[in-house]
């Protein structure tokens, strides 16, 4: 249970700010934004506020933003139609009704000549055979269908019609707030828990630890071990390391008085395979705003400079694909993650977010990247390149997606469940 609730959270929180990033710098675009969803599939939960209808929908593997002009309108007003009109008080269209004209009585019926709903925003047609009548068309008015209402979008509301940066920043603005959120957690991370602090002194005990059972205590200064000098918290761990199971001699510093302390360091496998020693003792920490403003800063970049050069490792054979994980792995990790406690959880949770963001950034079709590929190439060219080609190209990129998906997840099964 905790780790679906675990699952649940951390996804919401990364596709919820990876979309509002969207969200935000398109509205401030005035990109008319039709739907924030998260997930796809059917919608479990639906509301409308101002322009925007915020959805939850049953399958979270993701989320989007419907922005105007991204996809075929649907709307399309052929002449010869049979349409409704209702007005508002300055005598312009505020809604066109499309079908079941029966259900609005108060609807003018007006059989179509000519209409434009993106850039004159006027319909021509006649009632009753009667003289050609123009009709204006309010900029937020909506089109009906089937009882189903919406807003029209004007050109000047499309996503087509912004400048190249506005676009780009449209675009690029889902990535980077995953950065940022990464970046956020991680400085929570080190508020509550400190930051690492590289010198010789004792943080928190392991109470079961060799240096607990020695009477090693939080806060000592470690001077020497076995005569040697120690100076930082590297020195003092590689001393440990190389010498599981031997008594060693602590000399430390403890309220101003020298003292000497045996301890025998427990043993362990290293990352190697090869044997190390352990004392069960956590590196110090010190509580500073600043401090964990900038241990934010540098673990968000030394975690995005890791995973790009797995990235590359993988590329170029030197990681196996077999080692890639996807949604069943992820689950388990994050099950093992949420054992070892919140604050773990939280550093998980900014890797997780990194990665998303990076990943999303690949020059891809259907990722955000590959849509800021082809804004590039619009940039170069000095126009942008046949909307229909480009659509066809996001289709397939997202057809292998899905393929890369399932081949992904079938690896993770077969991983953790059939080996």
């Amino acid at each position: 249970m905790n780790t679906i609730i675990s699952i649940i959270i951390i996804f919401g929180a990364l596709v919820f700010f990876h979309e509002l990033g969207h969200l935000l710098l398109a509205k401030r675009a005035g990109i008319l934004c039709r739907e924030f969803a998260i997930g796809f599939g059917p919608k479990i939960f639906s509301s409308k506020k101002g322009e925007t209808l915020y959805t939850i929908r049953l399958l979270p593997l993701g989320g989007f933003v419907r922005m105007a002009g991204e996809d075929p309108e649907g709307i399309e007003l052929k002449p010869g139609a049979q349409v409704g009109l209702l007005f508002n008080e300055e005598g312009k269209v505020t809604r066109i009704i499309a079908n079941q004209l029966s259900r609005y009585p108060d609807a003018k019926v007006v059989t179509v000549e000519k209409a434009d709903l993106e850039r004159d925003l006027v319909i021509k047609g006649h009632v009753n055979d009667e003289l050609t009548e123009s009709f204006s068309i309010h900029p937020e008015a909506e089109y009906v269908q089937d009882g189903m209402p919406m807003q029209i979008a004007p050109y000047n509301r499309q996503f087509g019609s912004k400048s190249l940066w506005d676009r780009f920043l449209a675009i690029f603005a889902g990535p980077f707030m995953n950065f940022l959120l990464a970046f956020v957690l991680l400085t929570v991370y080190a508020l509550t828990q400190g930051i690492p602090v590289d010198q010789a002194e004792l943080g928190k005990l392991d109470p079961k630890g060799a240096a607990q059972q020695a009477g090693l205590e939080e806060g000592d200064q470690v001077l020497s071990v076995d005569g040697e000098a120690v100076n930082t918290w590297r020195e003092l761990v590689t001393v440990i390391q190389k010498n599981p199971n031997e008594e060693l001699q602590f000399t430390i510093q403890r309220e101003g008085s020298t003292q000497n302390v045996t301890v025998k360091p427990e043993e362990r496998e290293g990352q190697d395979g090869k044997a190390e020693g352990f004392i069960g003792v956590y590196m110090p920490t010190e509580v500073s705003v600043l401090g964990s403003l900038g241990y934010g800063v540098e673990k968000t970049g030394d975690l995005t400079m890791a995973i790009i050069q797995a990235l590359g490792q993988l590329v170029t054979g030197q990681i196996a694909f077999d080692n890639l994980s996807g949604p069943v792995g992820i689950y388990n990790y994050t099950g093992q993650v949420a054992d070892e406690g919140v604050f773990v959880l939280l550093q998980w949770a900014a890797f997780l977010s990194i990665n998303l963001g990076i990943f999303n950034l690949l020059p891809l079709p259907a990722l955000d990247g590959g849509r800021l590929t082809f804004l590039a190439i619009e940039g170069i060219r000095g126009k942008p390149l046949d909307p229909q080609k480009e659509g066809l190209v996001h289709f397939i990129g997202f057809a292998l997606l899905m393929l890369l998906m399932i081949v992904v997840t079938w690896n993770d099964i077969h991983k953790f469940f059939i080996n």
